[in-house]
């Protein structure tokens, strides 16, 4: 297997767990958090996929869909490229409420198909030498150390996982 391809994998598996998470949720479900100072599972996949949006407008140079496909309007917030969660309080966690289920799902696919088009095109393995600025971060890293930060985030799903389990149980997941 080449590198695209185990990055292609990569990606298909993180937005296929981020599915499935969502799948059959209440509204009630993806706002509640399990405890004062924890994330909803609604922000959870809104952050996971704010991440994505930003590194993928930082490696295109181009603007985040959150702004060039008008998504912060169907969630209601700003047009701010810097709200992606990062830095959060636990307070504007506990203020952020989820769309449905359905826009969550069409930004996540949208952003997922964006970041697979850039790998399936444009990257190289001597593209993940080069280094990329981020505006919102402040920050420059290579194009590889912004790959791994994506893949990384897969961890945000798996957080919304447990929380889903907590409300669900163990059979949730289909097992």
């Amino acid at each position: 297997m080449n590198l695209r391809q185990f990055l292609i994998d990569v990606c298909i598996r993180r937005y296929d767990e981020l599915e499935k998470t969502l799948d059959g949720l209440t509204a009630e479900q993806l706002d509640y958090q399990p405890g004062p100072e924890s994330n909803s599972i609604g922000w959870l996949i809104w952050h996971a996929t704010r991440s994505e949006d930003r590194m993928n407008a930082d490696l295109f140079g181009e603007d985040q869909l959150w702004v060039s496909g008008k998504w912060h309007l169907k969630f209601n917030r700003p047009p701010d490229q810097n709200d992606t969660g990062y830095g959060h309080t636990p307070a504007q966690a506990a203020d952020f409420k989820a769309p449905s289920i359905q826009v969550l799902l069409d930004y996540a696919r949208a952003v997922h198909e964006r970041t697979l088009l850039y790998i399936s095109t444009r990257l190289t393995e001597k593209d993940l030498e080069r280094e990329v600025v981020s505006p919102t971060l402040g920050t420059t890293n290579t194009v590889e150390q912004r790959i791994l930060s994506t893949i990384n985030d897969f961890q945000h799903i798996g957080q919304a996982g447990y929380v889903r389990g907590l409300l669900s149980g163990i059979g949730w997941y289909g097992r």
